[in-house]
C-alpha cells in the first residue's frame, strides 16, 4: 500500500507497527526537512500520528501547548497533532488552520482517529471488511489491502454519469468511502463512528448592512493573511498561473512574502478560444516573477492516457489534463505551489448563479419558449446548447434547475447508454446534493447554491483532479482562498456583494481592481478548458476509435456500443456538440482498462 504512494511522498518514508495496528507514510519534506521524519508520537510514544497536507498555524499551537507543558522534538508541524489530541481528543482538528488527512492512534484505549481538512482538500478513503479497516490517501494504495473486494459500484457509475465525477463519500469501488469533508472518524473496537468538526462556514451567515467599502477592506485584508499563511515552508513556493482573476490575485500577494523572485507556471493551447498565455504573461511582468510556461501540442493521446492511469477512480473533468501538465512543469522548479480554486463558488463565479437569477424571473416566458427549442435542431455549438438547458431547467425547482445545468447525462440518456447489468433506476443522484442544500436552508437562496458547490463541485471534482494531478508530480498544491480567514468571510457576505444581476464575484473583482491589470479583469472568463470538441474530432480521434470502438466497450461490459458510437458521430459530423459526454465516456473506459475492470 506504500509503495503505491510512492509519488506523494518520494523523500521519505516510515512505517509504525503495533498488534493489530500498522500505519505507512511517504513524505515529501516541506516543513522541517530534516527532523519530520513521520510517523511521530508525543514524549512517551502513546499517541502516534501520520499527516498529509500542512498545518499553517502550528508554530502558534506549538508555543500553546508548551506553555502547558508539552515537550517537543522536532520542527515539524505534525508533532502538534499528537499533543493537541492529548489536550482536546477527537476534536483536535477543529484547532487546525490547514489543509489534512490525519491517521492517529491511541495505544491507552486502542482507538484509531482519522480526519479530514473542512474542505476535503486532501483525501482519505476507506474501507471495512469483517474486522478488517484499511485507510489511504488514495483508492489505488487501498486496493492492495488484503482482500479488498474491487466491485464497481452501479450508483457510483450512476453518478459519474450524471456530473463527470463520483459525490462523497461513495467511491467507484462498492467496499470504499471516502471520509467527508470536516470529518472525524473515530474507531473503537472494529466500530467505525463519523462526526462533523466544522463545515465550510461557522457563525453568524450574514455581515448584515457592511458597505461596499468596508467589505474590500476586509477582504483585502483577509486574502493577503491566508497568502501570508501559505507561503510557510522550508522549500521554495510557487503559483500555479491560469490568468484568470484568482490566480492572477494570489500571484500579487504572494509576490509580496517570496523569498526571490516569485516562480509562475502557465498553460496555453495552439487554440485562442482557449489559450490565456498572454494575460498570464502580463501578471507575470507586473510582478516581476520567474515564469514557465508551455504550449499543449498534438501528443495529446500520449497526455490524456496518463491521466487516466493518474486517476485512482473515473473523473470526466476536461481540465485535469491541464491541471497534470502545469502541475509537471511546476513540479521541474518548486514543490509548492499556490492555485486560486474556490474563488468561484466562494464569491459567486459561475454564470450559473447568473442563470438561477434570470431563471426565477424568466421562467415563465421559458414556457412558451420550451416547444420552439425543443425543435431547434442540435448544433455543434456550445452556445445553442447552454440556451436549451438553461429554458428546460428554467421551470425546475432551485436544487434540481441549478443540477439540470451541470448534468452530463440525464436519467433518461444514461438508461440508454448503460447495459442492462449497470443500470441502477432506484439510485437518486441527487441525494446528497439534496441533504447538503437542505443543511444550509440558514443561508440566502443564492449562497446555498455557492454552498452546494463547495461541499460537492469543489470537492469531490475540483480539488480530487487538482490532489491527484499535482502529487502525480510530487507537487504540493495549496489553497489559500479556502484558508477560513477568507472562506468565513466570503459566506457571511450579503448576497449582492458577490452576483447582482450578471457581475459576479463582485467584492472579490473589486479588490483585484486595485492590484491587477484592467486587461485581465475585463477579459471573457475562460476557465481552465481546453479545446476537447475540437480535439475529439482530430487530435484524439485515433484514440477515441480504439478506445470506444464496439469490440472494446463490448468486452467491458459497462455501455451499450451503440448509443456511444451514435454520440461519436453526430459530434464528428457536427451535427452535435457531445465533447463532455463523449469525454466522459473515454475517461471512463481508459479508467476501467488500466484498472483491468470489466464486467
Amino acid at each position: 500500500m506504500s509503495d503505491r504512494l510512492e509519488h506523494r511522498g518520494p523523500d521519505d518514508a516510515g512505517a509504525y507497527i503495533d498488534a493489530g495496528v500498522g500505519f505507512a507514510m511517504r513524505r515529501l519534506s516541506i516543513i522541517d526537512i530534516e527532523g519530520g521524519h513521520q510517523p511521530l508520537s508525543n514524549e512517551d510514544g502513546t499517541v502516534v500520528a501520520v499527516c498529509n497536507g500542512e498545518i499553517y498555524n502550528y508554530r502558534e499551537l506549538r508555543e500553546e501547548l508548551q506553555r502547558a507543558g508539552h515537550k517537543f522534538r522536532t520542527q515539524s508541524d505534525t508533532e502538534v497533532i499528537v499533543h493537541l489530541f492529548e489536550e482536546l481528543g477527537p476534536r483536535f482538528p477543529a484547532r487546525l488552520r490547514g489543509m489534512f488527512a490525519i491517521a492517529l492512534w491511541d495505544t491507552k484505549t486502542r482507538t484509531a482517529i482519522f480526519a479530514r481538512d473542512r474542505f476535503g482538500i486532501k483525501p482519505l478513503v476507506y474501507s471495512l471488511a469483517g474486522d478488517q479497516f484499511a485507510f489511504s490517501s488514495e483508492l489505488k494504495s487501498l486496493v492492495e489491502a488484503p482482500g479488498f473486494d474491487r466491485s464497481v459500484s452501479a450508483s457510483a457509475l450512476a453518478s459519474y454519469l450524471t456530473f463527470n465525477w463520483i459525490t462523497a463519500p461513495a467511491t467507484i469501488y462498492t467496499s470504499a468511502s471516502k471520509l467527508p469533508p470536516g470529518c472525524v472518524l473515530v474507531l473503537r473496537d472494529g466500530v467505525p463512528a463519523i462526526d462533523a468538526f466544522a463545515k465550510p462556514y461557522d457563525g453568524e451567515t450574514s455581515l448584515g448592512d457592511i458597505t461596499d467599502s468596508e467589505a474590500e477592506e476586509q477582504l483585502i485584508s483577509r486574502l493577503a493573511d491566508a497568502v501570508a499563511a501559505h507561503m510557510v515552508a522550508d522549500v521554495p513556493v510557487g503559483v500555479l498561473l491560469s490568468g484568470g482573476v484568482d490566480s492572477s490575485l494570489i500571484t500579487a500577494l504572494a509576490s509580496r512574502h517570496s523569498h526571490g523572485s516569485l516562480k509562475t507556471f502557465s498553460i496555453g493551447f495552439d487554440d485562442p478560444e482557449y489559450n490565456e498565455l498572454a494575460k498570464a504573461r502580463r501578471v507575470a511582468a507586473q510582478f516581476g516573477t520567474e515564469h514557465h510556461e508551455i504550449v499543449v501540442r498534438p501528443d495529446i493521446a500520449d497526455v490524456t492516457q496518463s491521466v487516466a492511469r493518474t486517476l485512482d477512480e473515473p473523473l470526466g473533468d476536461s481540465s485535469a489534463v491541464p491541471t497534470y501538465l502545469v502541475s509537471a512543469l511546476a513540479a521541474a522548479d518548486v514543490k509548492v505551489a499556490l492555485s486560486g480554486d474556490g474563488g468561484d463558488e466562494l464569491f459567486g463565479g459561475y454564470n450559473t448563479y447568473v442563470a438561477d437569477w434570470l431563471g426565477r424571473w424568466l421562467w415563465p416566458a421559458t414556457v412558451l419558449a420550451r416547444p420552439a427549442i425543443r425543435r431547434t435542431p442540435d448544433t455543434a455549438s456550445r452556445i445553442s446548447d447552454r440556451v436549451k438547458r438553461f429554458v428546460e431547467g428554467a421551470r425546475l425547482p432551485p436544487l434540481e434547475r441549478h443540477c439540470a445545468w451541470l448534468e452530463v447525462f440525464s436519467a433518461e440518456q444514461r438508461s440508454r447508454l448503460v447495459t442492462a447489468e449497470w443500470q441502477d433506476g432506484s439510485f437518486d443522484t441527487l441525494a446528497e446534493h439534496r441533504r447538503q442544500y437542505n443543511a444550509a436552508d440558514d443561508l440566502d437562496p443564492a449562497m446555498r447554491l455557492q454552498h452546494l458547490d463547495v461541499t460537492t463541485y469543489l470537492a469531490d471534482d475540483l480539488l480530487r483532479k487538482v490532489d491527484m494531478a499535482s502529487m502525480a508530480h510530487s507537487l504540493e498544491v495549496r489553497v489559500p482562498l479556502l484558508d477560513f480567514a477568507v472562506s468565513d468571510f466570503a459566506y457571511h457576505l450579503p448576497a449582492h456583494l458577490k452576483v447582482q444581476r450578471f457581475a459576479k464575484k463582485r467584492v472579490l473583482r473589486r479588490v483585484a481592481r486595485t492590484l491587477l491589470p484592467a486587461d485581465i479583469l475585463d477579459s471573457r472568463k475562460q476557465g481552465f478548458s481546453i479545446p476537447a470538441s475540437s480535439w475529439l474530432r482530430n487530435d484524439l480521434r485515433p484514440l477515441l476509435d480504439e478506445v470506444l470502438s464496439p469490440a472494446h466497450l463490448t468486452e467491458q461490459g459497462f455501455f451499450d456500443a451503440r448509443v456511444v458510437r451514435r454520440l461519436v458521430d453526430e459530434h464528428t459530423l457536427r451535427r452535435a456538440d457531445h465533447s463532455r459526454r463523449i469525454w466522459s465516456v473515454m475517461m471512463f473506459t481508459l479508467w476501467a482498462d488500466h484498472h483491468g475492470l470489466t464486467t
